[in-house]
């Protein structure tokens, strides 16, 4: 049955006349520049913005710009033109990037069809827009980081090389939230081994933090005892069905919309988190353009207390003068 909040929005009306896609590159080191591609919906005068955030550079050469999506759609039929539609030429590197993909044109629509209707997420759900506290998220040395904003929280991904008086220093500034423990990655540069000792490490010196993708076989499970309110899930999430396949029932889950693929599972499982008491967080997923401006609008809806991954884009660059500061101001205006 589908969720109350994504009632609320399948009869919103969006009218389109065309699109066009935005390519945005940001070179990070000299082995990874960042790309991701925007749909920019065009009708009545209005555009609406929509971000794929897929990791492999080379799956955006050939991204889909002439799909047939004119006329005059409510969101829900728009959902079922998009099933229709073959958004890869070939199969993509990474299988996440289907739904990555997928919420582009979704959130795209969705943008529009606020922007048309002069509303924006909250006036439709009946929500109140609140501000949002974050967390900044990096592998990197926070000193810096903490020497512009000592109140900056943190989230960290923790690191196999982690010795006992680093993690001690890292919990001596009370300042990280949430330790992602990159359990189910696979193949890519964050993968972290499952480790007994580490886990239990880690789950001893931060008391109070939330530990995040951890895997609970191989002695983890018994390693990780007593923490168990604290354990959060990120990436095998990508529907509210996925949360009854996790080894345990979770206590909190990072919530990242481009996860999910289509608004309609997004605001099932959000809706299912509030029902059963699930605490939520926003995650970003480096987003270049709307995408992270998105996420943030619905942490301020949904999530806004919770160690936040949405920090504003500027952080991408590293620690600099002038960063904002938690918490972000509600936002403002129609749109997505």
């Amino acid at each position: 049955m589908p969720s109350s909040l994504w009632q609320s929005l399948a009869e919103l009306r969006v009218g389109i006349d065309d699109y066009s896609v935005e390519r945005r590159e940001l070179v990070v080191s000299p082995e990874f520049t960042r790309v991701t591609t925007t749909v920019v919906l065009h009708g009545d005068g209005e555009t609406g913005r929509g971000e794929d955030v897929t990791y492999t550079a080379a799956d955006h050469h050939d991204f889909p710009a002439e799909e047939m999506l004119a006329g005059t759609w409510t969101l829900g039929e728009y959902a079922r033109r998009v099933d229709e539609l073959d958004l890869w030429a070939g199969e993509p590197e990474m299988p996440a990037s289907v739904d990555y993909r997928r919420w582009a044109f979704e959130s795209a629509a969705l943008d529009l069809a606020l922007r048309q209707a002069g509303s924006s997420l909250g006036d439709l759900l009946e929500r109140e827009f609140r501000p949002v506290r974050f967390v900044a998220s990096t592998r990197a040395d926070i000193a810096p980081y903490r020497a512009l904003d000592a109140n900056l929280e943190f989230k960290l991904d923790v690191d196999a090389d982690w010795t006992a008086e680093l993690m001690q220093q890292l919990a001596a500034t009370d300042r990280v939230r949430v330790l992602d423990l990159k359990a189910y990655y696979r193949g890519t540069s964050v993968d972290l081994d499952p480790d007994p000792g580490l886990y239990r490490a880690v789950a001893e010196t931060f008391p109070d933090v939330v530990l995040e993708d951890a895997w609970l076989e191989g002695g983890c499970r018994e390693a990780l005892r007593g923490a168990e309110e604290r354990l959060s899930f990120d990436a095998p999430i990508h529907a509210w069905s996925d949360v009854g396949s996790l080894p345990v029932v979770p206590h909190w889950l990072n919530i990242k919309p481009s996860r999910f693929g289509t608004l309609a599972r997004l605001l099932e499982c959000i809706e299912e988190c509030e029902k059963r008491g699930i605490r939520m967080y926003g995650g970003g997923q480096f987003e270049l353009g709307p995408g992270r401006f998105q996420i943030q609008k619905l942490a301020s809806l949904f999530y806004p207390d919770g160690p936040n991954d949405v920090a504003p884009s500027a952080y991408n660059e590293g620690p600099q003068d002038g960063l904002p500061t938690s918490p972000l101001p509600p936002p403002e205006g129609p749109g997505f």
